[in-house]
């Protein structure tokens, strides 16, 4: 049976005990029915994970007893950047939490002319600690120990305005490029992939992307949905850095 993967937000050290936080003891007792004596892996998202027991305090908390280190084993070569026009609920969610699985480095949500969910205040609030609770989990059970960072939703022009074309390659996804994503070969990292919303960036967008730096692909003859094209670019990217499919 595989071990459960707990995130707590602190510093972990074989041999100390450590508390659970709550997020992760009602995690740990409400979802997976853990108890006392039963063995975790703990992560902290700086790295690394650590082989852990459950154990209960005097005054009755669950608590871990941190045992032996594991160093990374998981985490991709490319650094893999997704900058997603936001789309709706559970469409978004299943985007964050494939791009974790696929191995993303950083998320940077953006809202685009088609963007339908307009976010600001204690709204937007709410939702991006939604999210960073969706790449979380995804991280406790895709095996990561690096925590993708989920960046404060922006403007894609905010975004473009301070985006540095020299640091690496930047990618857009586009059905009418003339190039497939699958034939390139001169990939430098980090690699940054703009991906749009429901009904895609408009061409306005599109061509202040260009002038930012990001270079249009194709990935097919079909269109893809938003949260099935962020799926498929990071596969064949990781794919082209040997990450996966080898």
């Amino acid at each position: 049976m595989r071990v459960p993967r707990l995130f707590v937000d602190q510093p972990l050290a074989s041999g100390a005990e450590c508390a659970l936080g709550q997020r992760a003891l009602d995690h740990a007792v409400k979802v997976l029915r853990l108890r006392d004596g039963d063995g975790v892996c703990l992560f902290n998202g700086s790295g690394g994970e650590f082989a852990a027991r459950l154990v209960r305090a005097p005054g009755g908390e669950l608590r871990a007893q941190v045992g032996e280190f594991t160093p990374d084993r998981c985490e991709s070569p490319l650094h893999l950047r997704l900058v997603q026009g936001i789309s709706r609920g559970e469409r978004m969610d299943y985007t964050l939490q494939k791009a974790v699985e696929l191995g993303v480095s950083d998320i940077v949500p953006v809202t685009t002319e088609r963007t339908v969910l307009r976010l600001a205040g204690e709204r937007a609030a709410r939702r991006l600690a939604h999210w960073r609770g969706v790449v979380l989990a995804a991280c406790e059970q895709s095996g990561r120990t690096r925590v993708p960072p989920v960046a404060e939703p922006c403007g894609l022009e905010e975004y473009l305005a301070r985006y540095d074309a020299a640091a690496g390659t930047g990618l857009l996804l586009d059905p009418s490029a003339a190039q497939a994503l699958a034939t390139l070969q001169d990939l430098r990292g980090p690699v940054s992939v703009l991906i749009g919303p429901e009904g895609g960036l408009s061409a306005a967008e599109r061509q202040l992307a260009q002038a930012a730096g990001y270079r249009p692909v194709r990935m097919g003859p079909r269109v893809l949905r938003t949260e099935t094209a962020a799926v498929v670019a990071l596969s064949l990217l990781q794919a082209l850095a040997g990450d996966i499919g080898g």
